[in-house]
Parts: C-alpha cells; sequence; structure tokens
C-alpha cells in the first residue's frame, strides 16, 4: 500500500489559490505551497475523500504521483516507468492520459501522451506478469504537466470538476460556476448573521453556495468522485466521511438570504436549483429589478456578478444598470458591496471607490473583485475581507 503521507494538488481559477489554501488549513492540512492556480499540500491516503467533500473553491484534487526533469522523449519515457505505478492502478484500471505543456522543450503534447501512456503500460505489464492491460476497471486518469523542463504526474480523485456539486442539473446562459460563486461568499465579509442579496441571482449560484457555507453543508456530499472506486479506498471509509459531513450540517439561518432577478425564466432555474441544493429554508427568491432593491436592515452584504456587457451592444445597458446600482447604494449606507464585473470603468459609473480589489478569472475571462465596505456592525469580530 501507498506511504503517508502524500502529495496532492488541489487546482483553482488564477486568484483564488489563497482561498482554496485557507480551505486545506481549516481541514488540517498545513504542509503546502501555491503555484498559479495549485495549491500543493500534505496528507494521509484519507485526504482524498476530506478534500473532494469538503473543498468548496478547488475545481479538482490529484494524487501527485511523480516530479522529475524530462528533457527529451526519452527522458520523459524511462522516469515515467521508474514509477511505482502498481500501487495504485490495478491489473484492469483504466488510466487516460492528457497533457499540459508551457515553454518545454517537450511541446507536442499528443506525442506526450503517447509516451506516457505506453511507460505507464509497460510498467504494469511487468509488475503484473500480464501480456496486456484490459482497462475494465476504475479510472485512475493521469495528467502529465510540463513546465519549461520540469514534469509533474499527477492521477486525478475527482472525475468531474468540483463544480459539479449536483445540484444544477439545467444552466442558464453564461452560469457562473459553483467553485466561483463559493470564492466570492469567502471573499466578502458576509456572515451568517448578517443579511445577504443578490439582486442579479440568475439562476441563483452565488446565494446557494452561501445558503450551504451557512448550513456548513460539505459540497460534494450529493456526489460521487473517481477515487470513490478505487480499492485503495474502503467504501465504509467514504460512507463514515459522508456520515460525518451529514452530521455537522447547521440549522438555517435566521434572517433568509434574498437573490431576485428581473428575468423570470432564469428565475424558474434558480428555484429549481434552490430545491436541488436542499436550502429553500435559506433562500427567498423573488422577481424584481435590481435598481428598485431596498431593505430595512443595516450591515447586510450585496454579492453578485451582474452582467459584463461583453458583446458591444449591450455595453450602453450595462452600463445603466451600473449607474443605478450606484444609486441604489446610496441609500444603504451601511451595507457591503461585493461585484464581479470585466468592466474597468465599474467604479466610475458607480460614483465610489472600491475598498480593494481583486484579480479573478471567470473561466477565460479576466475579472475584478470589487470590494465596498460599509460601516462595521457592532461587536464584530471579524470584518475584513479574506485578503491573502
Amino acid at each position: 500500500m501507498p506511504s503517508d503521507p502524500l502529495q496532492f494538488v488541489a487546482t483553482t481559477s488564477f486568484g483564488l489559490e489563497a482561498v482554496v489554501s485557507r480551505e486545506l488549513q481549516a481541514l488540517g492540512y498545513t504542509d503546502q505551497h501555491n503555484i498559479d492556480g495549485h495549491v500543493f499540500f500534505k496528507g494521509p491516503m484519507e485526504a482524498i475523500c476530506r478534500s473532494n467533500l469538503w473543498l468548496r473553491s478547488a475545481e479538482r484534487v490529484g494524487l501527485v504521483f511523480g516530479q522529475f526533469p524530462a528533457h527529451d522523449f526519452g527522458e520523459l519515457f524511462d522516469r515515467t516507468m521508474a514509477l511505482p505505478w502498481e500501487e495504485w492502478i490495478p491489473s484492469d484500471g483504466q488510466f487516460p492520459v492528457s497533457c499540459r505543456s508551457v515553454k518545454s522543450m517537450l511541446h507536442s503534447t499528443p506525442d506526450c501522451q503517447r509516451i506516457v501512456k505506453k511507460a505507464i503500460v509497460e510498467r504494469l505489464k511487468r509488475a503484473y506478469g500480464l501480456g496486456w492491460i484490459p482497462e475494465t476497471g476504475p479510472t485512475y486518469a493521469v495528467e502529465i504537466s510540463l513546465l519549461k523542463n520540469d514534469a509533474t504526474l499527477t492521477i486525478d480523485t475527482s472525475g468531474d470538476g468540483l463544480h459539479k456539486r449536483g445540484y444544477r442539473k439545467l444552466t442558464a446562459t453564461a452560469p457562473l460556476r459553483e467553485t466561483l460563486a463559493a470564492a466570492l461568499v469567502q471573499l466578502s465579509v458576509w456572515r451568517p448573521e448578517r443579511p445577504f442579496a443578490d439582486p442579479c441571482c440568475g439562476s441563483g449560484t452565488i446565494p446557494i453556495e452561501a445558503a450551504l457555507i451557512a448550513k456548513n453543508v460539505a459540497p460534494g456530499l450529493k456526489r460521487e468522485f473517481a477515487a470513490s472506486q478505487w480499492p485503495q479506498l474502503d467504501r465504509a471509509l467514504w460512507r463514515n466521511f459522508r456520515d460525518e459531513a451529514q452530521a455537522l450540517i447547521q440549522p438555517a439561518p435566521t434572517e433568509k438570504l434574498l437573490a431576485s432577478d428581473i428575468d423570470a425564466e432564469v428565475l424558474s432555474l434558480a428555484r429549481y436549483h434552490v430545491r436541488q441544493a436542499g436550502v429553500e429554508d435559506c433562500i427567498r427568491v423573488s422577481q424584481a429589478r435590481c435598481e428598485t432593491f431596498k431593505s430595512s436592515n443595516r450591515f447586510g452584504c450585496w454579492i453578485s456578478n451582474p452582467p459584463y456587457g461583453e458583446r458591444s451592444g449591450d455595453l450602453p445597458d450595462v452600463e445603466r444598470l451600473y449607474h443605478d446600482l450606484g444609486e441604489v447604494w446610496e441609500f444603504l449606507p451601511d451595507w457591503s458591496y461585493f461585484v464581479l464585473t470585466t468592466h474597468g470603468g465599474f467604479e466610475r459609473i458607480v460614483n465610489r471607490h472600491a475598498t480593494r480589489r481583486r484579480k479573478i478569472y471567470n473561466g477565460k475571462l479576466p475579472c475584478t473583485y470589487y470590494q465596498f465596505l460599509g460601516t462595521r456592525p457592532p461587536m464584530a469580530s471579524e470584518e475584513s475581507p479574506q485578503d491573502h
């Protein structure tokens, strides 16, 4: 059996490494380091279960199987074949190989995939005394990542990306990934005891992720993972971690989270997703124009991902919307506002300076997360957004 501790990597969008790092620290995995969209960490084998179940802002978790220099295809083959693949991949295991190459002399990704695949096959044939590998069993997807002359080989433990929580079976136009939505909430000053509003909620992803955080629901509780089928991880172990996560769920917050949008069709998706996520007790969904938003509550948090106006014909309408948001905010001076957009003139249009700005990628779109901090609530213990 593989020995502990093991080396893992949690991948994430650029700009969210610190969020994922804090999530891992909360799980007890403090031996870690970050490199551009990757958080490397060490832990026992059970970390595969815990990290997949609990990470909210990571895209997937990989087992780091080997790291070595690779200056040519021969070196790549020999060093790959020298790794003890049989410790993880059984005689019938499936192991598709993918490749990423950045500034490497080995720039042909199809050739790299073929070489790594052949090396693993030869290693397993020798280890199991077989003439061929049937690949009919559980999946151990292998990725070869080449950065300059360094190769990193990982085995994917997640399967589908971790943004696939299981509650969003229907999608709207340009949906926000669940992992990014969770990060936006965690980068705000919102806490379950404070009012929450997303008046541009679309299909409801941001308020749903906030509700899951408020109730301490493990984001991976309703889905399976590639490693769920691995013989190295007993099904009883997965069951124990799922039972533990179920027992840690908290009651809904006293104040309902407000989710609204002007589009009736997209709101029907939001209501469906709220039900699928099991957070009907947390969220109130309503149809309304965001520029009509009002609240008698103080110290609330507005977290939203409004339209960007990426198509030139939409830009004037989007800028009018942003202008109207600034006017609404004048009547809620105690609130804090958190908005993700690609628009570089957002502060000018809403007529206020952000307390801080954070560069984040929404898919391939470079965005800015504008954070406007309002009045600190009385006796607040922590009112600064996560900023490392």
